[in-house]
Parts: C-alpha cells; sequence; structure tokens
C-alpha cells in the first residue's frame, strides 16, 4: 500500500491511503489520525490500512478523490528521528581521493551515520528556502525506509523485520557550510537544513522484485532544470543494507516508531550513471580534469527526483522543488 499525508489537521497532517497509479486517495484517519499514529500500533492499523488500500484500488472505497500532488506535506511531516547513513562507499572514495585522503579501514565495517532534521519536513512540492546563494546548495538524492519501534542492540536480522515503509528524501546540504562544521569535530548543524520526503511511502510488498536484501533494485532518477542528472542503481555499490543501518542506529538505544533512516548519497562505481548530488558530480570532475566545474544551485533551479519499476510505474510520486530565497 501507499500512504501520504495531507497539508491539513496540524502539524502532522491527514493520513492518506493512495492509489497504486497515485491518482486517488482516500482519508484514513479514521484508522489512525495520522501516519506516525498509525507506526505506533503498526500491527493493528496496518490490516486495516492495507483492506482500505485494496478498496481504493479495487474503485468501491468511500469518500475516495482525485489526488493533487500539492495537496500533500510529506508523509511524514515531522519525525521523532532521522538518521542518516553514508552506505555508498564509492561517493566516500571519491571524495576522499579527491581531496588526497585515505578511507580509515572501519568504514568498511562501520556505517557513516549522523543525526540529521526531523523537527520539520518540505512537503514534495515545496519551495527550498536557503537564507544565500554562497552557502553552496546541494540536492542529496536518496532512499529511506521507516521503522516501527525497535528495541536497543537489534541484529541486523530483527532489525529487518521493523522496516515497514520505504521512500525517497532529498537531503539538502549547504556545501559551503560543511568544512568548517566538521573541522569543529561536533558533526552537521547549519549545514543540514530541511529535507523533503517523496509524496508517498510504501510498503516493501509494492516494490516486488525490487526490494530484496533489504534494499531496493532501482535507478533513482534525478532532473535539474528538466535535464538529466543522474540515475544510479539504488541496489548497486550499497556497502550497507538497510537492516544494518537500522541495527547500527539502534546499537545503544532504541529507536521509536516513525524513525527515518537514509541510505546516503546513491552513487555506483560507474560513473556514466550520473549522480544524486552536485558534490559527487562536482568531485569526478577534479579526478578527470583537477578542478570542479559545475556550481552548486543557484536561486530559481529545479530538482526532481524519483524512482520507476523497470516497466515505468511511478512508485513513490516525485519530488519537485525550486530553490528560493529564506525571507
Amino acid at each position: 500500500m501507499k500512504l501520504g499525508s495531507l497539508k491539513e489537521g496540524g502539524r502532522d497532517g491527514t493520513l492518506v491511503v493512495v492509489s497504486r497509479d497515485l491518482a486517488r486517495a482516500v482519508r484514513a484517519d479514521g484508522i489512525a489520525p495520522t501516519l506516525q499514529r498509525a507506526l505506533e500500533d503498526w500491527t493493528n492499523t496496518a490490516p486495516r490500512l492495507n483492506a482500505l488500500s485494496e478498496a481504493l484500488n479495487a474503485g468501491i472505497a468511500p469518500g475516495a478523490f482525485d489526488l493533487d500532488m500539492r495537496q500533500l506535506a510529506s508523509p511524514l511531516p515531522r519525525a521523532y528521528e532521522f538518521v542518516d547513513g553514508s552506505a555508498y562507499l564509492p561517493h566516500v572514495e571519491r571524495v576522499r581521493r579527491a581531496r588526497g585522503a585515505e578511507v580509515p579501514k572501519s568504514f568498511y565495517s562501520d556505517p557513516l551515520m549522523y543525526q540529521a532534521v526531523s523537527a520539520g519536513f518540505y512537503g514534495p512540492r515545496d519551495p527550498v528556502k536557503v537564507p544565500s546563494e554562497a552557502y553552496g546548495i546541494d540536492l542529496e538524492a536518496e532512499v529511506v525506509v521507516v521503522t516501527d519501534d525497535v528495541p536497543m542492540a537489534a541484529t541486523p536480522e530483527q532489525a529487518a523485520a521493523h522496516i515497514q515503509l520505504i521512500g525517497l528524501v532529498n537531503d539538502v546540504s549547504l556545501r559551503n557550510l560543511i568544512p568548517d562544521e566538521l573541522a569543529k569535530g561536533f558533526g552537521f548543524l547549519q549545514s543540514k537544513p530541511r529535507s523533503a520526503l517523496s509524496p508517498v511511502l510504501v510498503t516493501p510488498d509494492e516494490l516486488g522484485e525490487a526490494w530484496r536484501d533489504n534494499k531496493v533494485h532501482l535507478p533513482l532518477l534525478t532532473h535539474i532544470n528538466g535535464e538529466w542528472f543522474g540515475a544510479p542503481e539504488a541496489g548497486v555499490d550499497m556497502h550497507f543494507d538497510f537492516a544494518q543501518l537500522v541495527a547500527h542506529a539502534a546499537k545503544t538505544r532504541p529507536l521509536s516508531a516513525g524513525t527515518i533512516v537514509g541510505s546516503g548519497t546513491v552513487a555506483n562505481e560507474d560513473t556514466s550513471r550520473g549522480a544524486s548530488c552536485f558534490a559527487e558530480k562536482r568531485t569526478v570532475e577534479t579526478l578527470e580534469t583537477g578542478a570542479p566545474i559545475t556550481p552548486f544551485m543557484t536561486y530559481g533551479d529545479t530538482v526532481r527526483i524519483e524512482m520507476r519499476s523497470r516497466s515505468g510505474e511511478d512508485i513513490f510520486g516525485a519530488i519537485e522543488q525550486r530553490i528560493e530565497p529564506a525571507a
């Protein structure tokens, strides 16, 4: 099934079930008022939501309506936790090689992960507001999973059973602020503003054979200003799968229902598949020519991130955003 949240009913939106073709929706607030509440009682709410999804796709759900993507907030307009990994080591290796640094051996056995902004997400059609173009505005096209309650010290095998939903994220980064923040040795803060989730999150069964080994085996497609930017394969070169990432996050603390876990920028060894962020593209240019060529994003630029099945069906809906100055 596919789940989203309407921009109504307060900060957490109103839960809706969305049809497989993303054309129709029905309010599900009779089952749970919000997606967060549904995840907190997932054992009971999931079967009822699935029944409503089947009725919607059969054209017999009472109260169904035509869906305009602009009506949607992010499926989780805010979350208790968003932790973002960096599971695609080709990206990490290239970035370090471009600055003449070695990849520590621990990176191959212990995932990179940081605590991202979760107090609010942009809607999938909302503009990205940035105070200054000088900050180095970048997108990061990623896959995310959402969990129910995960116990502390869960193994990867146990963690896999707690992955309930899958989606996409535009993890906005301000590249020119990152070096000074990392130099403090205390992680990201100002360089990581709000992100945007895809219009819907889907249960793993919606992906069919594309969901296996706790990875999504499909290309992640990005366009900038209507031009193809990249379509790396999300199931290729992902060194740590999502079960491993969830277990890593839960090593010393339980994860609350509604926790979002990101894959990090999707990147392949094969650079002909393009990039999922400007930092990756600029790194490839540096390795090839000695210096980056492509500038970061500026006001008025647009980004579109989506994922389609092998037969062309839109799975999550597209994140479509315009970069705008903050008021």
